[in-house]
Parts: C-alpha cells; structure tokens; sequence
C-alpha cells in the first residue's frame, strides 16, 4: 500500500503511506451538480474548507467552473476571479495544502502563485498541455484524471485508461515533470455513462497499480451511487464512503470528497484492517522463516 513521498509546490510533501488521505471537495461556483451556490461567496468557502479541515481533510481541492455534464462554459478570467481570492485566504492561514480544479495553465499558474501546492487536471493534460510546463516550473504536485469525454473509448474499461493516461504521462514527463509529483485518477463519472462501467472500474481498480503512480478515487456523490442506492446526490455520503473502502482495500491513497467526516471514519477502519491484514503476513512469514532456521 506504500507509494511514498509526493512532492508539492512551496517545498512541501505529503507522505502517502499506511494512512488514506481525504480531500475536501470546494466548488466555489453556482452550477456544480450536487453543491453549486452554496460556497461560491469567498466567506462561505472559507468557512466550508475550515469545517472540512477540521473533519480531517488534509488537501483542500478548489473548483471554479462546474465539470459536470452539460455545464456552461466560463472564462479563464471568470474562473480565475472565483478561485484565487478563497486559495490566497487559505494560504494565508497555512492549515492545509491546497489543489486547484483547473485545466486551465494560466490559471494553474496563478493559482499556485497565490498559495496551491497542487494542480487537478480533469482533462488530464489533454485539453491544455502547457499545464504540464507549469506544473513542472512551479514544482507543484499533479493530479492527472482520465476522461471519456469528446473521444471515442475503447470497450475494455481498462484497456481505456492506460490509452490515456499513458499519453497523459508522455506530455508531463516531456514537460519535465518529475514522477514523484503525479497522481492519477481514474475519472470515476467522466464519460463512464453506466453504473455497470463505473462499478467494473471499481472492481477492476487494483489492474491500475501497473502504471506505477499513487492513485486518487473521486466517486463522491456519483451518479452511479445513485443508481444504486437510489438516493439523490445530497444524500449520497453513506454511499460514497461504502465506496471509499472498497477503493481503498484496492490501494487507492487519496479520496477526494463532499463529506469529509464520514469518509474519515470510514476509511480509519480500512486503515486498521490493512494494518491488522499486515501485521498477520508479517507474523506469518516469520513463523515460516523461523521454521525453516531450525
């Protein structure tokens, strides 16, 4: 389950090992599918990323257009405007790393200008890849997300993320960025139009290990949750920790997500079970090992 160090903007890191990591999810835009208007005011989202802090997140991702479907379009500058005042506030406070949802390179570049450690592209470097160069010149850490979006896929769910996340790792390391500073996402939601697609994702997530980078899981409030649960997307927290779990017992490091707090509890018991799984392999291997001394 050990991924070790990942290394952020402003000589910071984050050690990704026997503990899962939960990111905050703050939208600060008016649209977004579950939460849109609720934080978009910077007094409202800085009280939301302080209450999240507290319930444990330790990575506050913030998103200033809506990535769902269908969603208007803004500018660069709209998004800009939404976003740098709630990112230079939280640097300000110095309690929290800090992701930028952008796929934007200006954008990214300003905002990791104004405090973020990390930049979250959800188009994975393929829609602007001069985000990568910014990543790499400002040494922020960087989450590259698959998507089906505006492509044709290929039918095997996995067959489909190692197409593109594999050229979305050609295009960070042919802009110099270093291994140590990339996660990957699978993408849950994103163009995977299905419950069945995004639930053989799930089952099939530990196959993604072979591209060797630490994982991010985003299932929060999906539709696919929905679809099984039946249950609208504000009251999807109970499914999406079901969700973090499974994820996690299949080595995802990092759970980026609406409702921190049970998310956190829910994956403390992942932790503890893994830790338990551990501890029994480590005694087992001993006694074979001692067996085999005498």
């Amino acid at each position: 389950m050990t991924a070790g160090r990942w290394q952020l903007a402003h000589g910071r890191h984050l050690d990704l090992d026997s503990k899962a990591v939960v990111v905050g999810i703050l939208n600060v835009t008016p649209d977004s599918f579950s939460d849109g208007g609720l934080f978009d005011a910077p007094e409202a989202a800085l009280a939301r990323a302080r209450r999240m802090v507290d319930e444990g997140a330790r990575i506050i991702d913030v998103g200033g257009e809506s990535t769902r479907p269908g969603a208007a379009a803004i500018s660069a500058s709209e998004e800009q405007a939404r976003v740098l005042p709630v990112i230079e506030a939280l640097a300000r406070s110095g309690e929290v790393l800090i992701s930028v949802d952008t796929y934007r390179a200006e954008t990214a570049r300003l905002a990791v200008a104004a405090g973020a450690h990390v930049v979250n592209d959800v188009w994975g470097l393929q829609r602007e890849p001069d985000i990568a160069r910014v990543a790499a010149e400002t040494g922020a850490g960087l989450i590259i997300m698959h998507t089906g979006r505006d492509r044709e896929k290929l039918p095997d769910v996995i067959a489909d993320q190692f197409a593109f996340l594999e050229k979305s790792l050609e295009i960070a390391r042919r802009n110099g960025v270093a291994d140590e500073r990339i996660v990957l996402d699978p993408g849950f939601g994103f163009a995977k139009e299905t419950a069945e697609e995004n639930l053989d994702l799930m089952a099939r997530f530990a196959e993604l290990h072979a591209l060797g980078f630490p994982l991010m899981a985003g299932t929060s409030r999906k539709r696919f949750i929905g679809t099984v649960t039946g249950r609208d997307a504000a009251d999807r927290a109970a499914g999406t920790a079901a969700t973090s779990v499974i994820l996690r017992l299949r080595g995802a490091h990092l759970f980026r997500v609406h409702d921190v707090a049970i998310n956190v509890d829910a994956l403390a018991v992942a932790d503890a079970m893994l830790a338990r799984e551990t501890a029994a392999s480590a005694r087992k291997s001993e006694s074979i090992f001692g067996k085999h001394d005498a």
